[in-house]
């Protein structure tokens, strides 16, 4: 059996704001090419542990990974795409203009450039208001120019922090049909979320609450784990404290959930 290979790994990430601890030992693995998504409420350490994975923040103690590279790493760092929580554009310019800068950033130039900014913006839906102010931009098309920008190059590994928010449903059908297109191609893909359907579409789920991990395996395996028919369910579940979760499993059995009796 060949090895798995991982595009993004984390080993006991610890971190704090001054005495106020958001992350403990946080330790997950995502296989390159899978779509991973980390599922939980706000405030739970999510956006955090994000943060820690791109290199804007520095973990506390512990390891974390891109690919074989151990971060921080310049050369980690050229390999992800990544979109924030918060849209951070330049309001004054054009969408246009904003995915011109931002490619320049990531070293594109020419007809690459050109290229690449066709494709990302036709997948967003924003053609044809790139000669729009992104001032005047709702929070929706904000969203949609913040994922294109994340999308612009190529990246190996994405990072995406709650990128569906604000946007209508058709569109985020859409996305995720192309975030599955890309996981095929074998770009690893972690998405934050706190929408339950989103986290079915999903290879692999961290369930996050107060800076843990809960449980992180594929959806199917923690509904089976659970004894839960949704993921929102078994959520509820693994959140509640001990003594509720070996009460909801003895109801579960005692109420016919186990056929074999």
């Amino acid at each position: 059996m060949a090895e798995i290979q991982y595009g993004i790994r984390t080993k006991n990430i610890n971190k704090s704001y001054d005495k106020k601890q958001v992350l403990f030992n946080v330790s997950m693995k995502v296989p390159k090419g899978k779509i991973y998504g980390l599922l939980g409420p706000s405030g739970c350490g999510k956006t955090t542990l994000v943060k820690v994975l791109v290199g804007i923040l520095k973990a506390g103690s512990g390891t974390a990974y891109i690919g074989e590279s151990t971060l921080p790493s310049l050369k980690a760092t050229s390999e992800i795409g990544y979109m924030s929580q918060s849209a951070a554009l330049y309001p004054t310019l054009t969408g246009y203009e904003n995915l011109k800068f931002f490619g320049s950033l990531y070293c594109l130039k020419g007809q690459e450039l050109e290229d690449r900014i066709h494709y990302v913006s036709s997948l967003v839906h924003l053609t044809d208001d790139l000669q729009k102010k992104v001032g005047n931009y709702s929070g929706g098309m904000q969203q949609r120019l913040s994922l294109a920008i994340s999308l612009l190059p190529n990246p190996s590994v994405l990072l995406l922090d709650e990128p569906t928010v604000g946007i209508d449903p058709l569109l985020r059908q859409e996305i995720w049909q192309e975030l599955h297109r890309l996981s095929e191609k074998g770009v690893t893909i972690l998405i934050t979320t706190h929408v339950m359907d989103e986290a079915e579409k999903c290879h692999y789920l961290g369930m996050m609450r107060d800076g843990r991990i809960l449980v992180s395996d594929t959806p199917e395996n923690i509904l089976k784990a659970t004894g839960c028919s949704s993921v929102e369910d078994a959520f509820i579940l693994l959140s509640a404290p001990k003594q509720s979760r070996e009460k909801a499993h003895e109801d579960a059995y005692e109420g016919g959930g186990n056929d074999e009796n």
